[in-house]
């Protein structure tokens, strides 16, 4: 079963003040499989942080279709989507979608603990006891059980980005999706988030990635997409696509990050 695919996504930002029309997405089809880790690679402003939102509608589209797990929920044509949906229904296939983002937007003024349990609690209806119990089991997962008590400027960079991680799999999705996850950390503290990503695709967790981690992407995925400009313009198994590029702009790409 495929767990996300997308088929002719496009999508294009309006911009004010006498700036003409931005084409971020041009006619994106990917499939990622169940277990099946995924990493896009590309330079900045290659459309690669909006595609992975526009999976769990952060961000709509003006053309194509959206499939989670083999679901369709948007089939978009000028930016109005034909799928007929109650709201609720496509809620509780969205909720199988976590995702990570760059910045690990924890609420300062909870713990660690408390972070992680606000989902659980607040949507999944979770009890308290059930929700602490599941959250001090994720926060040992990814090596924090000694920091439930911690508020986040008593974590580092690399902690705080463990505690989001342990919120988006508090509640149990079956996709993950990691928007530049190492990119806000300082050098050294990169290590300890990629770990956990390891540990994740270990256990067979579905991977959607965005990355400039090239080491991350070589050993870890199963597949590497490279994006410029809205568009995918070459992907395959990563000792291909890294030893072996077909595509000029992925050839330069690769030299100036490599």
């Amino acid at each position: 079963m495929s767990m996300i695919k997308t088929v002719g996504v496009c999508k294009t930002f309006h911009g004010g003040g006498g700036r003409g029309p931005l084409e971020v997405l041009k006619n994106v089809s990917l499939t990622v499989e169940q277990s099946e880790v995924v990493c896009i690679i590309g330079p900045s402003g290659a459309g690669k942080s909006t595609y992975l939102r526009t999976l769990n509608k952060l961000e709509n589209i003006d053309e194509g279709q959206i499939y989670i797990e083999d679901n369709l929920l948007f089939d978009c044509h000028n930016g109005v989507n034909s799928v007929k949906m109650h709201y609720d229904e496509r809620n509780k296939i969205l909720l199988e979608v976590g995702m990570v983002f760059q910045r690990f937007n924890l609420f300062p003024h909870k713990t660690a603990l408390e972070n992680v349990m606000l989902a659980p609690l607040n949507v999944r209806k979770l009890s308290a006891e059930e929700a602490r119990a599941r959250s001090r089991q994720i926060l040992e997962r990814v090596g924090l059980s000694d920091k439930v008590d911690a508020y986040p400027s008593q974590l580092s960079g690399g902690q705080q980005q463990r505690v989001a991680i342990a919120r988006a799999l508090a509640m149990e999705p079956r996709i993950m999706l990691f928007d530049e996850p190492t990119s806000a950390l300082d050098p050294e503290l990169v290590g300890e988030v990629l770990a956990v990503m390891k540990q994740l695709a270990g256990a067979g967790m579905t991977m959607l990635v965005v990355s400039h981690e090239m080491g991350f992407a070589r050993e870890v995925a199963n597949r590497v997409v490279f994006m410029f400009e809205g568009s995918i313009l070459e992907e395959g198994k990563p000792e291909n696509l890294f030893t072996n590029p077909q595509n000029d702009r992925l050839r330069q790409f690769l030299q100036s990050v490599l």
